[in-house]
């Protein structure tokens, strides 16, 4: 056997077993070697310098002090502001550590992952980077009236509970994506298309996330929905030219509706001012006949009572008044020649206003003239004396 040959210590090939002594001065030259000197080729491990001066190596204690230091120095960790540290031990939840220095138990007993709470995630349906980059899979829903548009929405969303979001879930961003398509699809299937294209974007996308917040809460995720956006919807590019010809159609007829209902609104009232102007005119037209026939009848009851009284007086007194309101219109004047009344009265001042008024403004008013006199046939001298006489008296009265 092997350990029977006498020269198994002492006689070295490669058949046998390695020399332990020869193992050792390898590994005390690789110390060597690491701490910047030379090795030695003595078993006993201690090396010489550049004088031939012996050199003692460190012992294996120190190193080994020293790589536990610096194995637990490596537990020291920093939480950043709006962060939070999340402690493993072999794999296994521990706490969440908030921001500041900490220390954990170095790898591979605990880990620590830390997560940002404040960070602003954002994720893309029916689009990814650009509007450009459609993915129809994503963009095309189905409305109520059951037509066809095409929609690109951005979620986004921050966390508020870093534990649910690191365990409860395989892939929580994903499921964002899943819940934010699924919220969309229902709340436009509940919609018409003109109110998911025009003035209820906002809505839709307040319903949505209201609707995609449950979804995630309900699965555990961790996670807050921020905002959702509405990037762009639109009908589908095989019938966009005929949906924008209706589109249009539809703008003239409320443009039409428009103007109409500013013009009415503009004749009405002038035409109900109107009416109750004439309305107010007829009333007081009606006021004032009623009244006027009201005193008229009345007058005309007294002038009966008058009349009764002295008949020829009353008749005389009512033709006189008549005359009076007859001739008061008229720029003639008739003489009475035949009770011989030397004294006439003629209004000449208003005969003069009368006739400056009808002449022209760029002419001067002729002193007024008056008419010829019809002088009734007398049979004696003195009555055509007397005539004259009169005519005379009324040229001299009309020159200044």
């Amino acid at each position: 056997m092997a350990w029977n040959d006498p020269q198994w210590g002492g006689k070295k090939n490669n058949d046998g077993p390695p020399d332990l002594d020869e193992l050792w001065r390898k590994f005390n030259q690789k110390l060597n070697e690491l701490f910047g000197r030379k090795g030695g080729g003595r078993p006993s491990g201690d090396g010489e310098g550049p004088s031939g001066s012996p050199v003692k190596l460190p012992g294996v204690g120190v190193l080994a002090a020293a790589a536990v230091a610096v194995w637990l120095g490596s537990g020291f960790y920093i939480v950043d502001a709006a962060k939070r540290g999340i402690v493993l031990r072999f794999g296994k939840y521990v706490e969440t550590t908030q921001p500041g220095p900490h220390w954990h138990l170095p790898y591979p007993i605990e880990s620590v992952e830390v997560v940002n709470l404040d960070q602003m995630r954002t994720v893309e349906i029916g689009y990814r980077n650009n509007f450009k980059n459609k993915v129809q899979k994503e963009a095309l829903m189905l409305t109520d009236d059951e037509n066809i548009i095409d929609i690109q929405f951005a979620v986004q969303y921050i966390l508020k509970n870093p534990e649910d979001y690191l365990f409860s879930n395989r892939n929580p961003d994903e499921a964002v994506r899943q819940a934010a398509e699924t919220s969309i699809r229902e709340v436009v299937g509940k919609s018409k298309m003109d109110f998911v294209l025009y003035e209820g974007r906002e809505a839709v996308a307040s319903n949505a996330a209201k609707l995609m917040q449950e979804i995630l809460d309900r699965y555990k995720t961790g996670i807050a929905i921020s905002k959702v956006t509405m990037q762009n919807a639109q009908p589908p590019e095989e019938v966009q030219a005929a949906f924008d010809d209706a589109v249009k159609a539809g703008q003239d007829r409320d443009r039409q509706k428009n103007e109409g209902q500013a013009y009415a609104n503009d004749v009405i009232p002038k035409a109900r001012g109107t009416a109750a102007r004439l309305l107010e005119e007829a009333e007081g037209y009606k006021q004032r006949v009623i009244a006027n026939a009201e005193g008229d009848a009345s007058r005309f009851k007294q002038v009966v009572v008058e009349y009764n009284k002295a008949p020829g007086v009353t008749r005389d007194r009512l033709y006189l008044d008549a005359m009076q309101q007859i001739y008061a219109n008229t720029s003639k004047v008739l003489v009475d020649q035949k009770n011989g009344n030397s004294l006439l009265y003629l209004p000449l001042d208003k005969l003069i206003q009368q006739s400056a008024s009808e002449a022209p403004a760029t002419k001067p008013a002729a002193p007024a003239v008056p008419p010829p006199q019809e002088t009734s046939p007398a049979s004696g001298g003195d009555s055509t004396f007397r005539s004259r006489d009169a005519f005379r008296s009324r040229d001299r009265e009309v020159r200044p």
